[in-house]
């Protein structure tokens, strides 16, 4: 395979999974030629992490001159890590320029953007990837392949709820995530993950969607009804910085301290705000009922303050029912939580206990009149049960030969996954149902 020629947008966090592997496993299929952010010391940042892999740090470019990039560099494929609500403007500009491109979940987060990308998609001779990691989760592939397979018969009705822990989920509340002009909230931005998993489990197209939803937790007013007073307006420098399990202390990890702490004065991000601070225009709180073309209902639910962290999923059809339950955090320590988020109450390592609900993840099939059979969970080689590695051969090494599982994912599967959530957020403006039918794009598989 030949080395194709890589232009990354947006060095934050999110670049570091890409950087990482395009300087190390693959490299040898792909160089990166270009950085475009709007902040230097960040892309200064993941210089570093390419000269110490022995290569050449990228030239650097701003939001305005990608059009410059793309002319003076000639990249084969962009990769889109910027602020969701930036994507199709990256995307669009590089399939019209015949580049491949790969893009972060979730595709965009409107549908004027989700449409543009479609006649850029359909006018380019480029192709364009989404990166749904969760579909190489062995667990979500075992249980794709079990639907698939008619285990259940079919589908009728599926039920997922997922758990947000005051870790994982607070941290959306202090970021730039907290506004839904950028993020399209979580239903778009988190969310997304989740209704791509239901698109593809059931191998369907989602048509109609009613949600309910708002900020009950997280929030200057809910802080203030709770009797949380005189918060800071962000962590770094405030009194309760080791003592609160809500504060972040950038400061504490060389990474975020070098991407954004360090960074601050370029742009002035600020990226760690009190979650209990004014300004924050996405739910913490959502319901959805959505219904298939199949026939099939989903009710999801998701909550981001919740005291553990993970997923439950119930799939019931014809002939049995489909029920996975993962738990990723069985219990957040505040203590540990304000001296390191990181931390894994349920690692041994760290102290953990016994808890009555350990973490783990499990697949129960019961076929109508037997008895429940729990389902084994293959395991690959390394994180996430051997998926990330999967997904990223997929990336940056396809080999073309056809998987049963279909996890690759192309920009029909990123726009039913946003279309779910663009439905939602109309829903959540007009308490009425929404029909994605009406948005006109191409959804079919």
């Amino acid at each position: 395979m030949n080395n194709r020629r890589y232009a990354l947008v947006g060095t934050g966090s999110r670049a570091g999974m890409y950087v990482g592997a395009l300087t190390s496993t693959y490299a040898d299929v792909g160089t990166l030629v270009a950085w475009c952010d709007t902040n230097p010391t960040r892309m200064k940042y993941y210089d570093e992490v390419v000269t110490a892999a022995g290569g050449t740090a990228p030239p650097h470019y701003g939001p305005d001159d990608f059009a410059r990039l793309l002319d003076e560099q000639r990249p084969e494929v962009v990769i889109v890590t910027s602020p969701d609500a930036t994507h199709h403007r990256y995307a669009v500009a590089a399939l019209e320029a015949g580049c491949d491109v790969v893009v972060e979940k979730p595709l965009t987060t409107a549908l004027d953007p989700a449409q543009e990308i479609v006649a850029a998609v359909e006018g380019s001779s480029g192709d364009l990837v989404v990166t749904f990691n969760y579909r190489y989760s062995p667990r979500n592939s075992e249980f794709r392949r079990l639907i698939a397979d008619g285990a259940i018969g079919k589908v009728t009705s599926i039920h997922f709820e997922w758990a947000l822990d005051t870790v994982h989920g607070a941290d959306y509340f202090r970021r730039w995530h907290r506004r839904k002009e950028i993020s399209g909230g979580l239903l778009v931005h988190k969310s997304s993950h989740h209704f791509d998993l239901v698109n593809w489990w059931l191998a369907d197209v989602p048509e109609v969607v009613t949600a309910a939803g708002g900020l009950r937790f997280y929030g200057d007013k809910n802080a203030a009804e709770r009797g949380l007073t005189d918060r800071p307006v962000r962590s770094a420098g405030s009194p309760g910085l080791t003592t609160d399990p809500f504060a972040l202390d950038l400061a504490a990890d060389d990474k975020l301290r070098a991407l954004y702490l360090d960074a601050e004065g370029d742009d002035g991000y600020i990226r760690d705000q009190d979650v209990f601070s004014p300004g924050i225009s996405i739910e913490d709180n959502m319901g959805l009922l959505v219904t298939y073309r199949s026939g099939a209902i989903l009710t999801y639910s998701l909550n981001a303050h919740a005291p553990w962290e993970g997923y439950r999923v119930s799939v019931n059809g014809t002939e049995g029912r489909l029920e996975l339950e993962v738990v990723e955090r069985s219990f957040v320590d505040s203590v540990a939580a304000a001296v390191d988020p990181s931390v894994n109450p349920d690692d041994p390592t760290t102290g953990g206990t016994a808890n009555p609900r350990p973490a783990g993840e499990r697949i129960l099939l019961q076929r109508h009149w037997e008895q429940a059979q729990e389902i084994e969970i293959p395991q690959g080689e390394g994180a996430h049960g051997g998926g990330d590695n999967q997904l990223l051969d997929d990336v940056f090494r396809p080999t073309g030969t056809p998987d049963p599982l279909e996890r690759r994912a192309g920009y029909r599967d990123g726009l039913r996954s946003v279309a779910v959530g663009i439905a939602a957020n109309q829903s959540l403006e007009s308490g009425l149902p929404v029909s994605i039918k009406d948005f006109g794009l191409p959804l079919d598989r």
